[in-house]
Formats: C-alpha cells, structure tokens, sequence
C-alpha cells in the first residue's frame, strides 16, 4: 500500500465460500488416484490441462514509446508474455483470463536453480517490472534463476478489474467526530458499489487463493517441476498459501516484510500505530537537523508540533494545495502513506511534502512537490483507480470484514482518543464492510515451511511481531531481522550487505542458516 502493505502502493524497487468450493478446488499438484478395474491404478484427468500445457509466446515487453517499465525490461533482456488462466477454476472449460508475465532467463545452464517468481505486494501491486530490480539484488546468483515478474490477475497488464473509483486507494481517514464517519461510512459504501455495477462479474474470482492457482498454472506453463519465490508485504502471505495449497511445488522461499497469517484481513492495519509514531518521530528528529532545508522546526518535537499545525487546520478547513483540497479525511492518509522507507531521499520527499501542507494551512498558495503532486494525484482523482479496485477486491474476497460501522465506530472512539492521527486510519471503516462474503473461507496457513524471513524491526507496514510470530509457527525457518530501521522491504532496497548478503547465500545454496541472524542498520 504507497506505504501500505497491504493497503498502499508499496513497491519495493528503488528505494486465507463455500467448503465445496474449497473442496472442489484442492489443485495441489499431487495426482488424485482412481480406482479402475485392472489393479494398476491410474492418474486421474487433469481438468487444468490445456493451461498446464499451454504454449507460451514470447515477445517484446515494450508497449510503446512512453513504455518506461518495457523499456527497463527490454533493456535488461527481458522477454513478456500472457498466460492463460480459467476465472472461475470450478469451472475451467468457462470463461478465461490472461495473466501477464517478464523473464530473464538465467546464463548458468550448468547451476541452474530454477524459476524464481515473484510478487512485490499491495495487493494490487504489479510485479511484471520487477525481473531487472531483482537481478541486480541477486548479484552473481541471477545467472543460477530465470527471474519471472507476474501482474497477478487483475493486475497491470493482465486482464483488469476497474471499479472507475475517484480514488487510488479506499485507505482514508475517519474524520472528525460522528459527523465525520458518517461521511466515510457513505464513501465505503459508495465505493463497494461502483465495484458491484463495474466488476461484479469479476469479483467473485479475485482472491489470494485463485492467485496462488494462477501461480500453479505460470509454473507448469514455464515447465518446472517446483519454483523458487520473493516476496514483499502482501507477496509474503501470496507465499505461505501458495506453499500450502500446492506443498510439492515450492523450493526456496524468501518472505520479507512478513504478513501474520493469523492477522491478515481487510483491517490488518490494526494495530500499526505505534509503529508508525515511532517512524514519524524518528522522520522528525531528521527534518530537525534539515530545518534549513525544509523549514519544519529546529527540534524533533517542534516538527511534530507542525505536523499536528497542519492536521488542525484540516480539520477546520480543507487546504488547498495546487488544484486539490486536503481535508481531515486525506491528511491523515498523506501522512500515513509517507511513512514506509528510511533513508534520507523518502525522509526529503516526505518533508517537502509536510512544508507545502504547512504553507497551505497558513493560506498561502502552493505548488506541490513532487512527491506531494503524486500522492494527491493517487488519492484525489480516478487516475489509480484499477490500483484500488484491485487491492480491495483481493482484501475483501479473502477475509470478510466486520459489517455493522457501530463495530468502527467503538474501536474508532477507543483509539484515536490517544491518537488522533494514524487511529482514523487504522481503526476506519471500509469497502470490505459492504462487500458479498468471500467464495472461499481463509486459507489455514500451513504448520511449518523452512522458508527464509526477513524484516526490519520498526517496520510500520508488516510489524516485526508479525515476522516473529511466522517465526514462532515455523519453527524449520530462520528469521533475519535489520535492527533499528523503520523499513518496509528490505532486501535488494534498503542497502544492508548482511541481510542481502544472507538471503543471496540461502538462493544460490538452498541452505537456511544454522541460526536466525540479527543484522545492524549500516552507519554509512
């Protein structure tokens, strides 16, 4: 989620229906076995043949000349295709999608380690750009892996899902008092049914689940026997299901930035506002020390100070900023959003960001900055609207939400009397309460997977007690933890030699480490 996990457009380069349903689509790779008359037995059919086998044609990744993602792709060696998949796999002879893939292939015939695919997060993120990103992180490994980007169903160049909302994202805040959550309670509702006039007969299929099918079917289309996976966010709870339904299919597994199964849901920001205090007073004290740049305050808690100056005066009144208007439901979610990486270029942007909002609240005329100019773009008008849509509609078709707004509302009044800024976040009503309940009923995450982990301690997207707590759960894997580092994403993105040097040793060798391992924040 741009910060959100989950909710956000994070992207991580630069810088759980019916039983029957669930029964009926137990596609874990193992033949079923029938019982005919002779005493040998034999496999049965595989209803998901034609796309198991399907030939895929490979061809150029660039779609035009403005095609920035094509031509970093092209550039790279990169080849694209369209893999098809059914919508509906109870019902695999019926309509068809098309999931949209990259390749590098590997150079190192000899080691070949396999297919390593991926997902950078959201969800709703795409993932097709991601191959060269990925390669550079592997450094000598990439010659082992042919590195495959997907856009997951739904997604970017697969076959969309567009609710054509005002918005990029549903993520907002609450607002100000009763009055104010009566507002969003309309907006979420409004918002579910945009999804229902534009969508409808694609909602019922968009799900982490059917994404971890189409993953199948990529895998057996590319011809391997298993693959090899990163994920990122969202991408690491895609990983534990998809290692669930289809266990023989899986080999090595990089999860970073760890979703908590056993929290996953459209409300899984829950409990992040700690973490997200601490990132902004940590963002603070280095707007502090660039006070010259920015203007913001000399000391940590003047900055701070600055920041609740701007929310109060959206609460009086909506800002205006270039050609948009930042009220009390936006700011919060602006502020939110600029909280995922630190390092001092997203710590810059934020502040530019936080100086044109305190201009606006003195009623001064502003230009926003440019990473002011494409938050407001992504949160104020359509122009993200397929992001959104698919974001929701995979946290909604996954894990109901609660639907009576009195349940937001307690947990709203409870919260943000201590926190009046990331609470009408975290705690806000959503789409998902008036979403049609999920096909499928969660996926129970498996018992154990030696799998790799990694997350920095202060993330505030995916909380480092998650990590632990897949840690604890999986007691065959190791967990690399980047210490005082308010991260989201950290391998190949944040710069720490020890954890992209420990996850490189685990991808060329298949080995886990003898013992989780703790890496520093680096001085430099």
């Amino acid at each position: 989620m741009t910060g959100t996990t989950t909710p956000g457009r994070h992207r991580p380069r630069r810088r759980p229906a019916r039983a029957a349903a669930a029964i009926a689509l137990a596609l874990t790779g193992a033949l079923s076995l029938a019982a005919p008359a002779s005493s040998a037995p034999r496999p049965a059919a595989d209803p998901l043949a034609r796309y198991h086998h399907q030939h895929l044609h490979w061809k150029s990744c660039l779609l035009g000349p403005d095609d920035t993602t094509g031509r970093e792709l092209e550039q790279a060696g990169a080849r694209c295709a369209d893999v098809t998949v059914p919508l509906d796999y109870a019902r695999p002879d019926g309509r068809t999608l098309t999931v949209a893939i990259s390749r590098i292939r590997g150079t190192d015939t000899a080691h070949r380690a396999g297919a390593l695919l991926l997902n950078s997060g959201g969800p709703g993120g795409q993932t097709l750009g991601d191959p060269p990103f990925v390669r550079r992180a592997l450094r000598e490994v990439a010659a082992r892996y042919d590195v495959v980007g997907v856009d997951p169903r739904f997604v970017g160049r697969s076959t969309p899902l567009d609710c054509h909302w005002p918005t990029g994202s549903m993520i907002r805040g609450a607002g100000t008092g009763r009055a104010g959550f009566e507002r969003e309670v309309g907006y979420a509702a409004e918002l579910a049914r945009r999804c229902r006039t534009h969508a409808g007969d694609l909602l019922p299929y968009s799900s982490t689940r059917n994404t971890a099918r189409d993953m199948d079917v990529i895998r057996a289309a590319l011809g391997e026997r298993r693959i090899s996976y990163l994920g990122y966010s969202y991408g690491t709870y895609l990983g534990q299901v998809y290692a669930t339904m289809f266990p023989r299919r899986i080999d090595r597994v990089v999860l970073d930035g760890v979703v908590d199964p056993a929290r996953y849901g459209p409300r899984l920001l829950l409990g992040a506002e700690d973490a997200n205090r601490r990132a902004l007073r940590h963002w603070a004290g280095w707007a502090a020390a660039h006070h010259a740049a920015y203007g913001l305050g000399r000391t940590r808690d003047a900055v701070l100070a600055t920041v609740e100056t701007v929310r109060s005066a959206a609460v009086r009144t909506p800002l205006r900023v270039g050609g948009y208007r930042v009220d009390d439901h936006e700011l919060p979610a602006i502020v939110f959003n600029g909280l995922s990486q630190d390092n001092p270029t997203a710590y810059g942007d934020f502040a530019a960001g936080m100086r044109d909002l305190r201009r606006a609240a003195a009623g001064r005329t502003v230009t926003p900055s440019p990473w002011l100019a494409s938050t407001l773009e992504f949160k104020l008008t359509g122009h993200e609207s397929a992001y959104g849509s698919a974001q929701a509609s995979i946290l909604c078709g996954d894990v109901p939400a609660p639907r009576d707004p009195e349940t937001y509302w307690r947990d709203l009044r409870r919260a943000a009397s201590g926190d009046r800024l990331f609470a009408p976040v975290t705690h806000n009503i959503g789409a998902c309460a008036f979403w049609d309940p999920p096909r499928e009923r969660p996926t129970t995450v498996r018992a154990d997977l030696p799998a790799l982990l990694v997350n920095a301690t202060g993330d505030p997207r995916t909380l480092y007690r998650g990590a632990q707590a897949v840690r604890r759960d999986w007691p065959g894997s190791r967990l690399v933890t980047l210490h005082d580092a308010d991260q989201h994403a950290v391998y190949g993105v944040y710069g720490s030699p020890c954890v992209d040097a420990t996850v490189n040793a685990y991808l060329a060798t298949g080995r886990l480490p003898a013992t989780d391992v703790d890496c520093p924040r680096p001085t430099s």
